[in-house]
């Protein structure tokens, strides 16, 4: 062996791209050197035949061993069959055994200049006496410190170590063009696996019903799919923000371009309902989203944008609406606000400051007797104001036990309190955007007003248990039937509180003091509860309307209301009549106090404050002296203008 031919066979194998092409000009080249029987090239590969090798008793663990790749070589006493018979039993050569298994193994070059029988590793000596063969030479073939296989040859002259040095070097250099070609293929390889998944990708694109399409880093589009190209049409090639001028609603256009740039300078996604014009003319809504695509570092490579046709969704929700607000209408007509029903000048009064303060986010406080229909009143000014598409959430204070309000008013968190087994949202969440009704709020303990007072004052409230403030946009509308300047003086009522809630009042008359609705109301309700009892009522009876008239109504609209829906249920004619024991039996109850006789009624009223020492309800209350509610004796008080106060120090 040479020198100078052997390193411009180096350089033909590190030419090569092609492995195979590699190896096999490896072998050629050295069996072409003078006085070379035989040159192999085996590497170092996982173990795949190991249940039918015929080495495999000599193979310790079957996972690694050395595959024969390549060999080549001139024979002088073999048949060619014969040859390659002998070759299968060097498909495969386990690491550690034989001339090569150590080389690999061990990493070491092995020269015998002659080889005998004391030989270790030689395999088939009637070959070697057979072909003459005098020296075997092996490299290990290693490739930046990782051990790739090795390199063999058997030669029928003495190899020389000056020889075996060549030989290494050469070894070294078909270990780089090997490895180089490997990593050739590999890259190949990968490739077109890449085109082959981007040929499959863009089928299975071009099959979805949505919009898809992909930009690049700076916007420029480099592929839309079928269902794209299809709905819009040709198009001369545009940037893609000059297409969306094209295609876009004029009303939507600016907005969705500065969404999409603002979101491609931040790296993030973005998401539009949008109009975009079909190639007939005709525009749609689309469901517009574009998202980043990011390399293995983070960085955006790609943006993959799709739009997702909603014209029949945005069809069904705006019909849901219209009809939810025909719905609506309707409901106002037939359940209207029946205590409001009238037309006197108390009540005109109260509507008239209803359409003042409703398009306003002022906080009302609404008073009145029970049964006047406050919360009607507070549903009004809800209805038109602009949260009306919003909630309206009512809430009576009075009805739920005061260690539970704070939790019905804010919510609470997971393990506040016994019980708690999950977070609750409060009733200011649920109202969120829209309005609240606190009825009777004179019934609220003390901690629950701080609570309260932070929300008018600061807008946020925590849930309990919580410690993370919650930003509350609700309109807030308060009612009793209390006296809730007694209840400061008193000390279980805020003053601080009243002057946020008492923003723009409202005193809802009593219906004593508007008998020129009464017979609207009776009408009105006579209709309902005729119709949905399927009766025909055609006239009132004038005794029983007169009767109507003059009953005082301690219970106000709700008394009439459950007064006339009795009476129209044993009603048997086409005239309409209420029993009057219903009413003298109300009367007895309530020993109303004349109208006609203010002065002496202001007088027993004061009476009666002056020996309960100004107390107005419980068992020992003036009320119940009286014979009358808690609440219609307050509201009389307040229009009386007596200063119970002045009875509690005597």
């Amino acid at each position: 062996m040479q020198a100078e031919p052997l390193l411009a066979l180096a350089a033909i194998a590190a030419g090569e791209h092609n492995f195979q092409n590699v190896l096999n000009t490896v072998v050629n080249g050295l069996a072409q050197q003078p006085g070379i029987a035989q040159a192999r090239v085996w590497l170092l590969r996982p173990g795949d035949i190991c249940d039918h090798c015929r080495m495999r008793a000599n193979c310790p663990d079957q996972n690694q061993c050395l595959h024969l790749l390549a060999g080549s070589g001139s024979l002088q006493h073999a048949e060619a069959a014969d040859y390659a018979e002998f070759q299968k039993h060097f498909l495969r050569i386990p690491t550690a055994n034989r001339l090569e298994g150590r080389i690999a193994t061990e990493g070491i070059s092995i020269l015998h200049k002659e080889l005998s029988a004391r030989t270790a590793g030689i395999i088939n000596w009637d070959w070697i006496g057979s072909e003459r063969v005098h020296s075997f030479a092996g490299h290990p073939l290693v490739f930046r410190g990782k051990p790739l296989g090795v390199l063999s040859v058997f030669s029928r002259e003495t190899i020389s170590e000056q020889e075996f040095g060549w030989l290494k070097m050469f070894a070294d250099q078909a270990a780089v063009a090997l490895a180089n070609a490997q990593s050739f293929e590999d890259l190949r390889r990968a490739q077109q696996t890449e085109q082959q998944h981007a040929r499959e990708l863009r089928q299975v694109i071009d099959v979805a019903p949505m919009h898809m399409f992909i930009w690049e880093a700076d916007a420029s589009t480099s592929y839309g799919n079928r269902a794209s190209l299809e709905y819009f049409g040709p198009i001369p090639p545009k940037h893609p923000l000059e297409f969306l001028d094209l295609v876009t609603h004029p009303e939507d256009v600016e907005k969705l371009k500065a969404g999409i740039q603002d979101a491609m300078a931040r790296g993030e996604s973005f998401e539009m309902e949008t109009r975009m014009r079909r190639h007939d003319g005709e525009y749609r809504w689309f469901l517009y989203q574009l998202n980043p695509l990011r390399d293995e570092r983070g960085r955006v490579g790609r943006w993959c944008g799709t739009r997702v046709d909603i014209e029949e969704r945005k069809r069904l929700t705006d019909q849901a609406q219209r009809e939810n607000l025909a719905l609506r209408e309707e409901i106002d007509k037939v359940s209207m606000f029946e205590e409001i029903v009238g037309t006197s000048r108390a009540l005109q009064a109260v509507l008239s400051r209803v359409a003042r303060v409703a398009p306003t986010d002022s906080t009302v406080l609404i008073t009145g007797e029970t049964g006047t229909g406050k919360e009607l009143v507070a549903r009004a000014i809800h209805k038109r104001s602009n949260r009306a598409p919003r909630a309206f959430v009512s809430i009576n204070c009075a009805a739920i036990p005061r260690d539970l309000i704070a939790s019905e008013l804010f919510g609470h968190e997971k393990g506040a309190f016994t019980g708690a087994l999950q977070r609750r949202l409060g009733r200011f969440e649920l109202a969120e955007g829209g309005t609240i009704f606190l009825d009777e709020i004179g019934e609220l303990p003390g901690d629950t007003q701080v609570a309260l007072l932070r929300v008018l004052q600061e807008r946020e409230f925590d849930r309990v248990g919580g410690g993370k403030p919650i930003r509350a946009d609700v309109r807030v509308i308060a009612a009793t039937h209390r006296d809730l300047p007694a209840a400061i003086a008193a000390g279980t009522f805020r003053s601080d509180l009243f002057y946020r809630i008492n923003v723009f009042p409202i005193e809802v008359p009593p219906l004593r003091q508007r008998r020129e609705d009464i017979r609207l109301l009776v009408e009105y309700f006579i209709d309902r509860y005729s119709s949905r009892g399927g009766k025909k009522i055609r006239s009132i009876d004038r005794e029983s309307l007169d009767r109507l008239q003059s009953y005082p109504w301690p219970g106000n609209i709700r008394e009439l209301q459950n007064v006339i829906e009795r009476s129209v249920i044993v009603c048997d004619t086409e005239a309409f009549s209420v029993d009057e024991s219903w009413l003298s039996q109300g009367l007895s109850m309530a020993r109303p106090l004349s109208d006609e006789l203010v002065s002496q009624e202001k007088e027993q009223i004061e009476s009666a404050l002056a020996r309960t020492k100004g107390r107005v309800s419980g068992p020992q209350g003036a009320a119940v002296m009286l014979g009358m509610p808690a609440s219609t004796l307050d509201s009389k008080i307040k229009s009386l203008q007596i200063d119970k106060r002045r009875f509690q120090t005597r």
